[in-house]
């Protein structure tokens, strides 16, 4: 049987599955937590803008504003993201979060990263002295109060399914299929970061009368958040190409697939993201020499089997297997 592809219709559609709801709760309580700490430290520092007049301040500001925005776009991304499949969408809507992760990414690049630098320009163009300082400085680190039980709270999230897949911290952040806690917490890291690149900016202003720590302290933000803009758009940009699975993904279905009997040989395999904890599986089998010359019914039931056994793993959204000659 020379390139017969064997797809036996699935009886129900493919879903997302009990893990992948799981991490849908999960990812959601994540960025809910990081929109009212967002939303919350971005008014203080609107207040205390005003107030101080200081450049980095405002730059910090803005990329509140800029998290508390992206991170709505991000909930959109979760609950459309949870559709069912239907006939335009048969692998389902997984991959609406990959899109609105992206253009949270293009919000921290224009909102946060132009925004601050183009501040930091203006207070050297206009430098102002600063005004009460220590509202300021209250502020701050009531700001990185909040941003650090946000970080911790995404943070936890990603240790926890790094530690489900036995993978490290790092590898977890670059090849996770759902990006929405990763985004989250490179956001809370590079507003930590902000905020004490804004404190020191202020105080140093203070100290010594030159808006130039003000306004180098405000760029320096701003770079920060191209930084990390570019790091989520190009994550995104990977999954919404669906790009390949990471091998510690792929061993264990290689592994399965290669210990059945009737297969002879792998000759290909692909396996892409159609959305978090969602793959679509392309095989390539070529069957053992006794299976070949069996009756073509049995062929059919062992791959029907494999092809069962394969999608009853809640990260297999669905498979298709093609038998091959020698």
């Amino acid at each position: 049987m020379d390139n017969a592809a064997v797809d036996e219709k699935r009886l129900d559609q493919p879903s997302s599955g009990s893990e992948n709801s799981s991490e849908g709760g999960d990812s959601k309580w994540t960025v809910i937590v990081a929109v009212v700490a967002n939303g919350a430290i971005a008014i203080a520092k609107i207040i205390a803008g005003l107030l101080t007049g200081s450049a980095s301040m405002w730059a910090e500001a803005a990329h509140s504003i800029a998290d508390t925005g992206n991170e709505i776009l991000l909930l959109i991304g979760l609950k459309r993201s949870l559709r069912e499949p239907d006939s335009k969408h048969p692998f389902g809507y997984g991959q609406e979060r990959y899109f609105w992760t992206f253009l949270a990414a293009l919000g921290i690049f224009l909102v946060g990263g132009v925004l601050s630098i183009g501040e930091g320009v203006r207070s050297i163009l206009m430098p102002e002295a600063v005004e009460s300082l220590w509202i300021g400085v209250g502020v701050l680190v009531v700001a990185a109060v909040f941003e650090s039980y946000s970080w911790y709270t995404a943070h936890k999230q990603l240790r926890r399914d790094a530690k489900q897949q036995n993978r490290t911290l790092r590898h977890h952040l670059r090849h996770a299929s759902d990006p929405s806690a990763t985004t989250v917490f490179l956001e809370d890291t590079a507003a930590l970061i902000g905020l004490a690149i804004a404190l020191a900016a202020l105080v140093l202003h203070a100290g010594t009368g030159w808006a130039g720590w003000d306004a180098i302290g405000s760029m320096t933000i701003g770079l920060l958040l191209i930084v990390v803009a570019y790091l989520l758009a190009r994550r995104s940009k990977g999954l919404l190409l669906e790009e390949s699975a990471p091998d510690d993904v792929l061993d264990p279905i290689r592994a399965k697939v290669a210990a059945e009997s009737w297969v002879e040989k792998i000759d290909d395999m692909h396996a892409v993201w159609v959305g978090p904890s969602q793959l679509l599986v392309n095989l390539w089998v070529t069957p053992t020499r006794a299976v070949r010359d069996s009756p073509a019914g049995n062929l059919v039931e062992h791959a029907a089997h494999l092809r069962r056994d394969l999608m009853s793993d809640d990260a297999v959204a669905q498979v298709t297997l093609t038998l091959e000659t020698p």
